[in-house]
Parts: C-alpha cells; structure tokens; sequence
C-alpha cells in the first residue's frame, strides 16, 4: 500500500485534528475522544480536558506548539494513521504518565540517555491490518537514530481483551520490529529497541 509518513507539525494541527474528529476512537463515544492532548510534553496542571471540544481546542494550540509530537500517515492524501513519539523525558509531568506509568522506571532520565517513547497509534477503521502501525514504527525508529536517540520505548499492555483500547501497540508488533522486555510493571512491558541497532 502506498503510504506516505509525515512528522506531525504546525501546518498540520488542522488535519491532525479532523482526523480525530472524524475517526471512531476507542468506545466509539464522541465524548471520548482524546486527540491524543494528555500524552504530550506539557505539564497537564490548570488545563481543562473534561470536554471533546475543550480537549479539540487544547490539541490545536499543543500542535502548533510543538507539545504534541509524533508522525501521521498519509494515503492518496488523506490522513489514515496517528502515531505518537515523544521524548520520554519531556512527558513525565503529563496528564497519561503520571495516571498510568508509575510503575515505569525512570531513573535513567539523565542528559546521557535520551528515549524516544512511542505512547499509542491510532488507525482509520477501514486501514486496519494493512501495515500501517508497522510503516509507522518503522519511521519513528528511522528518525530517532538520525536524531541520536539512544533507545526507543514502547509500553504494550501485556494482555488484551478489547482490541478497542488496545491504543499502546501489541506486543506482536514491537516484537516484529525488534524490540525486547526490559521490564515487567504487571499489567504492561516496557520494551526497548536500542538506536544503534536500527538499520
């Protein structure tokens, strides 16, 4: 499939956001969408996401910022898949990390290590199982080595039985691509890919 991977970027941050509105997300409840705004690199005190459109509004201006990061696919110039690839270092004062990731080791935050971590996908319903997840991590790991990252992260729940909220990534698919266990939280794996070892 011609697929077109595009870093997500200011000029951007009106289709970024049409996608979500118009792809069925999770529950498939309008009010459920996140557009992605509580997994970014910006502290999530005094910000208000108990709305879709108040969530819509703060991913605009994230966007344009620069706070949300990550890459989108592209197919005959529509927007088929979202991925999100953050420096792990800047996002562990956002709102998803510090509700779902205590349990994830960051003790090698330091200037020394730098972490590329991939925090969740999202695919239009009718471009599933079509490699898209895939082109899109084989991307991220691409540019994270160009960028002198020295891993990328990723944190696949370790079961699941809703494919839904299945948003992290399957371990299947890190595994395909290279990744390894380097931790086990309970519920999830931390896995890892070191930099250095992407071709």
């Amino acid at each position: 499939m011609d697929i077109e991977i595009r870093k997500l970027t200011p000029e951007l941050a009106g289709d970024y956001v049409r996608f979500f509105d118009e792809t069925p997300h999770d529950d498939n409840i309008d009010e459920h969408k996140c557009y992605c705004v509580c997994w970014c690199n910006d502290d999530y005190e005094g910000k208000d996401f108990s709305t879709r459109e108040k969530r819509q509004a703060i991913a605009l201006q994230y966007v344009k910022d620069g706070n949300i990061q990550g890459y989108l696919a592209f197919h005959n110039e529509k927007i088929v898949g979202w991925c999100n690839a953050n420096t792990k270092s800047d996002c562990l004062k956002c709102c998803s990390w510090r509700m779902f990731m205590g349990d994830v080791p960051t003790e090698e935050q330091n200037p020394d290590v730098k972490i590329k971590s991939v925090f969740c996908f999202t695919i239009a319903p009718d471009m599933k199982r079509k490699g898209i997840a895939t082109q899109l991590l084989e991307h991220v790991l691409h540019e994270a080595k160009l960028e002198g990252y020295d891993f990328v992260e990723v944190y696949p729940n370790k079961e699941v039985n809703d494919e839904s909220i299945n948003f992290a990534g399957a371990v299947s698919l890190y595994e395909k691509c290279g990744f390894a266990v380097c931790c086990d939280t309970g519920d999830k794996y931390v896995m890892r890919k070191r930099c250095t070892d992407i071709r």
